[in-house]
């Protein structure tokens, strides 16, 4: 443990762009602490009295750390709020599910993610899957690569995107920023959420039921955090329920969509396509889905950029200084938003 008496955050997971700015805003508030475990029987003992971790009060948390210790389970959190001290877990992302927030809710650890930060780099991903969709821009770049020019393309699969009808299921900020973008061609858009959002314009078209949005819609566009309730939100039901030849895309969480009944519906060609960037078990694939090379598969490439990457570990770790600082973060998540 460090000499100082400064409480101690614990990066916990990579921290790859902003180390500068890690060490500014914890400069006189903290000492940082990486996390070295190489498994979670290490990372557990470290908490305890004595370890390594010991009086850790925040912690930055990125996905990457799962890869040695597992998700912050409830054997996790448990031992976090043991030690009396860390009061905040930092999270690095918009989805937090690999987070038990229920668990820290009952241990009095409050959680932030960092929305808004992946707003631009998640938006524009959804919007290459539905461009490329639309137009089998993927599918004919398979056959240049292959060197079979455009065989198998048939251009009575493809659509212009102009004029097309845009659902977007949860217009928060990644649904809306892709809203706008979508509007530049234009395409028609309409959204379905919990609320009606404030923040729509007035050519983005809100409607009463999912139901609706799906018969609506010829591409339709998931931005729903995944939860117990969004399970395969979009089902065997929904998906019949839109028109033959439309398109679903896919950039929030992988289970939202039940895959089996998306596979049966591409099999039969009452789905043209989809666009999916994520899946319910990655990094493995469902192989059936790669039987349909007129779908649009990227490996969770959201926000695999530099500038997005550097605004989130900014945020994150923002969350943590204002938490050290003014004792709450500006980001905690909404399930826990009505425990203050």
């Amino acid at each position: 443990m460090s000499s100082s008496r400064q409480p101690r955050i614990l990066i916990c997971g990579n921290l790859v762009w902003a180390h500068e700015e890690a060490r500014q805003l914890f400069s006189g508030l903290a000492d940082i602490v990486v996390m070295d475990s190489p498994n979670r029987a290490d990372f557990l003992a470290g908490l305890k009295t004595g370890g390594k971790y010991d009086g850790v009060v925040g912690v930055y948390r990125h996905n990457t750390s799962a890869d040695r210790i597992g998700v912050f389970d409830e054997e996790i959190i448990d031992a976090l709020a043991e030690t009396g001290t860390v009061k905040w877990i930092a999270h690095n992302g918009a989805g937090y599910d690999q987070i038990d927030v229920s668990r820290c809710a009952k241990k009095g650890i409050s959680v932030s993610n960092t929305p808004g930060a992946v707003d631009d780099a998640t938006a524009t991903t959804a919007l290459y899957l539905v461009i490329s969709c639309l137009r089998n821009y993927a599918w004919a770049e398979q056959t240049l690569r292959q060197g079979v020019f455009k065989t198998g393309l048939n251009p009575g699969r493809a659509h212009d995107v102009t004029g097309r009808t845009l659902g977007i299921l949860g217009l928060g900020g990644i649904g809306l920023r892709l809203a706008h973008l979508v509007h530049a061609f234009p395409m028609r858009v309409i959204y379905y959420s919990r609320n009606k959002s404030a923040n729509a314009p007035e050519w983005c078209e809100y409607v009463d039921s999912l139901e609706r949005l799906c018969q609506e819609s010829d591409v339709l566009s998931l931005h729903v955090p995944l939860r117990s309730e969004t399970v395969h939100l979009v089902g065997e039901k929904e998906i019949r329920a839109m028109k033959k030849g439309s398109i679903i895309v896919n950039t929030a969480r992988g289970k939202v969509i039940d895959e089996e009944a998306m596979i049966r519906a591409l099999a039969d060609g009452h789905l043209s396509s989809v666009g999916l960037d994520v899946y319910p078990n990655e990094p493995l694939v469902n192989p059936r889905l790669l039987e349909f090379p007129q779908n649009v598969l990227l490996p969770h490439m959201g926000t695999e950029n530099q500038d997005s990457q550097r605004h989130m570990e900014v945020r994150a770790l923002t969350n943590l200084r204002d938490f050290l600082r003014d004792g709450q973060g500006k980001d905690l998540i909404p399930e826990l938003r009505s425990k203050l």
